[in-house]
């Protein structure tokens, strides 16, 4: 017997957590831009009048990476990792791969997602898209030649349990916006360093008899450029870690084998090399970290505010259990 999910519920709390991101993130966006626009350009002031230009381009900005993001996210996600399409009628491999996926599309009562193969040795897999029917999954070569076949179902049943969660759609907003406020973060930062306008704001400060009020501003906006990009990672992290274990139960009811995703995880685990076109912006969206960052396998405060993914080694003893009860 295994752990039950509600995907409808899920599918609910995910369309709710789509938006809430997408505010948080132009809100990101907008404090960066305001932030440029008090001290690199000074084309705003409190009280003083002028327009946020660079608040409002920033915005501009986020809003249409949002919309690219939901329509094209995956394409770009794809592109980054050379994902090259499965061939169904190629090795052995690509072929049982199209097969399980069939198996599992049926046992989830999903439309068959689009299958990519990325020529990388570390095993891994993520799933990317904006629904069930713009929906792709992702497997690496060194999967396809490690694992048997009964762990690369368990693996391809959980990328299908994120489809039918709607994780993808999240997760592929959360990898195309967190780029963005880093980027403008970034330039900000360099703007402010190389060509700012910091001289000019603290005399216009001081001739308000505000130099000292100026000076702390000063500090905080730079503060918010710096902390902006790790905010913006903190939001990515807490939609992931909680999700995987989603996934793994979600997985479970279409194989009814909690093994062979126990077994697919320690396999995976074992090997230790880090998927080498994979970014922090898309480690989120993999069954595994692939980056392999020690903090992914520890547990307290600091793992679960800065990790993407939850212990393997808990993840594996959740499975292990769901395959002993009852």
């Amino acid at each position: 017997m295994t752990e039950r999910v509600d995907f409808y519920a899920r599918q609910a709390a995910n369309r709710r957590w789509t938006w809430t991101l997408v505010l948080t993130f132009l809100v990101l966006a907008a404090l960066v831009g305001l932030a440029a626009d008090l001290f690199v350009f000074g084309s705003y002031r409190p009280g003083a009048g002028g327009f946020p230009i660079v608040s409002a381009l920033a915005v501009a900005v986020a809003s249409l990476q949002s919309v690219n993001a939901y329509f094209y996210g995956d394409r770009s996600i794809l592109r980054a990792l050379k994902a090259k399409p499965l061939n169904p009628m190629g090795d052995r491999e690509e072929r049982e791969l199209f097969n399980i996926v069939t198996e599992m599309s049926i046992a989830s009562g999903l439309t068959p997602p689009k299958v990519y193969v990325i020529d990388d040795p570390a095993p891994n897999a993520f799933a990317t898209g904006r629904d069930p029917e713009h929906a792709s999954i992702g497997v690496t070569r060194g999967l396809l030649e490690v694992l048997d076949r009964e762990q690369t179902q368990g693996v391809i049943a959980h990328e299908m349990a994120h489809i039918k969660n709607y994780d993808i759609r999240t997760m592929t907003l959360v990898a195309a916006l967190f780029g963005v406020v880093v980027l403008l973060a970034d330039w900000s930062l360099r703007s402010l360093r190389y060509g700012g306008r910091v001289a000019g704001a603290r005399r216009a400060g001081k001739r308000g008899g505000g130099g000292g009020a100026a000076g702390i501003l000063l500090l905080l906006t730079i503060l918010l450029m710096i902390v902006a990009p790790l905010l913006s990672r903190l939001v990515a992290m807490a939609v992931s870690r909680q999700r995987e274990y989603l996934a793994d139960a979600g997985g479970t009811e279409f194989t009814r084998n909690p093994l062979g995703l126990a077994r697919a995880l320690e396999e995976i685990a074992s090997h230790h090399s880090p998927l080498k076109r994979a970014t922090r912006g898309t480690a989120h969206l993999f069954i595994h970290d692939p980056l392999e960052r020690k903090l992914d396998n520890r547990e307290g405060f600091w793992a679960d505010l800065f990790s993407t993914h939850p212990p393997i080694e808990k993840r594996v003893q959740r499975l292990r259990q769901m395959a002993y009860v009852g």
